[in-house]
């Protein structure tokens, strides 16, 4: 393993500069960044699924100054954008959610009411969505993927790890908020960057896999616990430095 985190330490280093959010490297960070605002870099994450150039075309096309504006606004300039998964009813949905919430809260401190109990930052997630949930109770299939849904919990209430996504928009949504260096923003100073859980995606996993982080072969929260884990051994009180070298080893097949 000392051969594989003198790489990855390598991989961070040479990673670890705005070159990396580019239109030629695109990446929903990009979007994030240019605003710094915890609640549009939230609809910049739980949007940013399938292919990296199209979730940057899409939130670049959002007008988020909406999130000041009224619903009746919002629904109006809205009606014909979608994206994916999402028709223009769930668009409008977030954005009623997301305005409503910001007019009232500090979305760390959503997230802090859970986390602070255990610095479990499933806890934190959960917070979040069942947050967005009730301010504005939009129902659809597509809104439903969206947002996500509250993990599921044992008779004890205690977050399954088995039988659970793995979170991965709200994990990477986390990275940008709680760690700061060129690439995340660390608006968020109440949560401690080792509590942090690798958003893992199809690219962390399999590289995980060929690197030998995993043996697991189920894509789900146990397996991004687990690598988790095993980043703790090379940095125990940043272990997910490490996520955005192995998404782009695995993105541009270096490996």
């Amino acid at each position: 393993m000392t051969k594989i985190k003198q790489q990855l330490d390598k991989e961070v280093k040479f990673r670890n500069k705005t070159t990396e959010l580019s239109i030629d490297k695109p990446d929903p960070l990009m979007i994030a960044t240019k605003y710094k605002d915890e609640y549009i870099s939230l609809i910049c994450a739980v949007f940013a699924y399938g292919n990296a150039k199209h979730i940057v075309k899409f939130l670049s096309n959002l007008d988020f100054d909406l999130l000041n504006q009224s619903e009746q606004k919002i629904k109006s300039n809205l009606q014909n954008i979608y994206y994916r998964f999402q028709n223009s009813d769930d668009v409008i949905a977030i954005f009623i959610a997301i305005k409503r919430l910001k007019e009232k809260y500090s979305l760390e401190d959503i997230f802090y009411k859970g986390y602070k109990n255990n610095n479990n930052v499933l806890d934190g997630i959960d917070q979040i969505i069942q947050a967005i949930i009730e301010i504005y109770p939009y129902q659809s299939k597509g809104y439903k993927f969206l947002i996500g849904t509250p993990p599921k919990k044992d008779k004890n209430n205690n977050i399954k790890l088995i039988g659970n996504s793995p979170y991965k928009r709200y994990n990477m949504f986390l990275r940008w908020m709680v760690r700061n260096d060129n690439l995340d923003l660390g608006l968020w100073k109440q949560i401690n960057k080792k509590d942090l859980i690798l958003p893992l995606d199809t690219h962390t996993f399999k590289i995980s896999q060929k690197l030998g982080l995993l043996t697991r072969k189920t894509y789900d929260l146990k397996s991004a616990i687990l690598i988790t884990q095993k980043l703790k051994e090379f940095d125990e009180t940043d272990p997910i430095k490490y996520d955005f070298a192995l998404y782009r080893i695995g993105q541009e097949k270096i490996i």
